[in-house]
């Protein structure tokens, strides 16, 4: 549960400051320290420390006030992005997160433009860290159960912050569980607890259903698993006021979600294998997406559609070398049991486009060369058109979750061409698996619109911009702010 929020349009005062245990100060940069409480304290700490005033961008300072209070003074600049605005407060709110305070107060400062720019961000970042991640340790941490915030008092309460706070925790909590906590078939009873709370509808194929379809592709994959617990799941939200509406605009999500990958017949070593539980991150953000939106109440139609399954060694196991038919016809020659994701996903996106939305967007911890592109600070984006890429750039400047567009143009699909079927699942040679996998996911969307997320920036040690776990639930923000501009012109 995220920590109570309240806010207050005056600045701090000295009185206000002590009696708080724990407060991060923010302010405009400047050459010069404004007269603000604790500034004796901080200028006496500085002077000590050799440090300019403007050094508070880059390092932001802590400080020991009288009353024994702990003050983290930081400067953000006015004109900064999102996702530099993020990680400015993130990196000070560590030094006061670092001591588990139940409290904690917010202090802004500056013209009202200035505080009105960072309100959003610190607020968001301050939310999103507040709870810690669920953990088998047998201590656990205190968590923030009240947020104070002074010198800026928004005109809704912050409610968009405080849904994106929460769509991401979801996606992060259900992340980090270990494969003995989420298999599908826990996973799938999680999904309707998660229903029931937001409000949606459920569907769900499972994996006999699916063989019946003929779903070859995603049951290759989960017929390894001696549990047949996977299954393709559809949530539905539907934004009050829209009812049956005609020519409601309809978004599709599509997630992966192995929730535990060993690579198949086609084993991984334990170097890559370990963390193979979070292939299932994919399926967590369109969760968290749908859970934000509801909570916003946006005024849209949402289908999120989650394959979920493990991809296991063992008699049953799918094998280089067979041909499976994938529920759209195509069929497919196997040539790495490790690129389970795309096979997965290729039912679950012709599931999807049957539907007819305008949209669809999938999330897929998919390849190892995006991440070898573009590191884990950044996540790939491929788009079937010029007009969607700016969208999905656009989002991502609005959110702080920062992509890069990929081009994915069709004579790499010779790499892609099978003697026995009608495409080859992948590349031996492994080179820009990225886009082949993009050129192989293109066949199932037929001629929906579509943006497809290798998350490769899903995770990244110490944190990425406002999320300070590893686990960090990149796509929720991003995907919050893409349906706000798409619902705009729909």
């Amino acid at each position: 549960m995220l920590p109570k929020l309240a806010e207050n349009k005056q600045e701090i005062t000295a009185r206000s400051l002590e009696a708080t245990s724990h407060v991060l100060m923010i302010l405009p940069v400047s050459k010069t320290l404004p007269d603000v409480p604790g500034s004796t304290e901080l200028k006496a700490v500085m002077k000590r420390r050799d440090l300019k005033t403007d050094s508070l961008v880059k390092s932001p300072v802590a400080v020991q006030l009288a009353g024994g209070t702990l003050a983290v003074f930081a400067m953000l600049k006015a004109d900064a992005g999102t996702f530099e605005t993020h990680e400015g407060v993130r990196k000070a709110l560590a030094l006061l997160m670092a001591e588990h305070p139940k409290s904690l107060a917010l202090a802004l400062f500056g013209e009202d433009a200035f505080k009105a720019h960072v309100a959003e961000a610190a607020v968001y970042t301050v939310l999103v860290n507040a709870v810690a991640l669920p953990s088998r340790k047998s201590k656990t941490e205190a968590v923030l159960k009240t947020v104070q915030l002074f010198g800026y008092k928004s005109a809704s309460g912050f409610i968009r912050v405080q849904a994106l706070a929460e769509g991401n925790f979801l996606t992060r909590a259900l992340t980090v569980q270990g494969p003995d906590e989420l298999t599908p078939g826990v996973y799938r009873k999680r999904i309707k607890a998660l229903a029931k709370q937001y409000g949606w509808t459920v569907e769900e194929y499972g994996f006999d259903k699916l063989k019946k379809m003929g779903a070859g592709a995603f049951c290759a994959v989960a017929q390894g698993s001696p549990a047949k617990d996977a299954a393709i799941v559809r949530v539905r939200y539907q934004g009050s006021g829209i009812g049956n509406r005609k020519g409601a605009k309809k978004i599709a999500f599509v997630g992966k979600g192995i929730c535990f990958d060993t690579g198949g017949h086609n084993l991984k070593p334990a170097k890559y294998m370990q963390g193979m539980h979070e292939d299932m991150n994919g399926s967590a953000v369109v969760l968290g997406i749908l859970a934000a939106a509801s909570k916003m109440k946006l005024p849209v139609v949402l289908e999120g559609w989650v394959a979920l399954a493990e991809n296991h060694i063992g008699p049953q196991a799918y094998r280089q070398n067979e041909v499976v038919k994938a529920l759209n016809g195509t069929t497919i020659e196997i040539v790495h049991t490790d690129a389970e994701g795309r096979m997965v996903l290729a039912d679950t996106l012709t599931l999807a486009a049957r539907g007819k939305p305008a949209l669809i967007a999938d999330f897929a911890t998919l390849t190892g060369s995006m991440h070898y592109a573009l590191g884990s600070r950044m996540s790939g984006v491929f788009a079937t058109s010029s007009a969607l890429a700016h969208s999905a750039s656009r989002a991502a400047s609005a959110s702080g979750e920062r992509i890069v567009v990929f081009p994915y143009p069709e004579d790499y699909d010779s790499s892609l061409d099978s003697t026995v079927a009608d495409v080859r699942q992948c590349s031996m040679e492994g080179e820009a698996d990225h886009i082949l996998a993009t050129r192989f996911l293109s066949r199932f969307v037929d001629d929906t619109p579509w943006l497809h997320m290798d998350l490769s920036s899903h995770s990244c040690k110490g944190g990425l911009g406002a999320v300070m776990s590893d686990a960090n639930g990149f796509g929720v923000a991003w995907g919050i702010s893409l349906l706000e501009a798409e619902g705009s012109q729909g």
